[in-house]
């Protein structure tokens, strides 16, 4: 008679993790602002509650709707405020995210040598949805500013016709959240957080 064979477990085996590169090691641990900006990365990236997540590519209609509506909104701008291009919002030590265009208060700030922009300084955050970020920017990131207590908030859509829709949002101060006050189709015109006046029709090259 022949004996059965023993099925031994087996013990799994890691994988070793020594030749992996650095940043793929780093996508699997948390980190704070401080810690994760030494890191040696070859790509953008945004901290979301101390998780590193890789910044996706834009495509040509983003980046056209993002740089002209800051070129307006700098040309509009008023004292205390400046504008800028994907610039670090710190909103705590484990989250980070960069706006596509950010509207802040320098006084008191050194715009020469700035890295973060603290929330407190921050008047507008503008995020340009494209395929990869509908969930981040409808949801997630306008949580995080109206937490922060950003008073004013625009999320960009692509109309069927290319031309940019603008939502806009303003934080309600007992609710801590935003709510809708317009949607702005064809031209945008809005007094918050200063005058501006832009031709949507023109932002974009069809």
């Amino acid at each position: 008679m022949t004996a059965e064979p023993i099925n031994e477990p087996v013990e799994p085996v890691d994988e070793p993790v020594d030749d992996l590169p650095e940043w793929v090691r780093a996508l699997s641990q948390d980190w704070t602002y401080e810690q994760a900006k030494t890191l040696d990365l070859p790509f953008d990236w945004d901290l979301v509650d101390g998780v590193i997540v890789v910044r996706g590519q834009t495509n040509q209609w983003h980046d056209q709707v993002r740089d002209r509506l800051f070129m307006a909104l700098f040309a509009a701008r008023v004292l205390p405020y400046a504008a800028n291009v994907e610039r670090c919002v710190l909103l705590d030590k484990d989250n980070t995210t960069k706006p596509d265009v950010v509207v802040f208060d320098k006084t008191g700030l050194d715009v020469f040598e700035l890295e973060c922009v603290p929330p407190e300084a921050v008047a507008l955050t503008v995020e340009v949805v494209s395929y990869g970020t509908r969930a981040a920017d409808r949801f997630r990131k306008p949580g995080q500013y109206a937490e922060k207590g950003i008073p004013y908030y625009w999320r960009v859509e692509r109309g069927i016709d290319n031309l940019p829709i603008v939502h806009e949002f303003h934080r309600d101060e007992e609710k801590g959240v935003y709510l809708p006050v317009a949607q702005h189709e064809g031209v945008l015109r809005t007094s918050l957080p200063y005058p501006v006046e832009i031709d949507l029709a023109k932002v974009v090259e069809l």
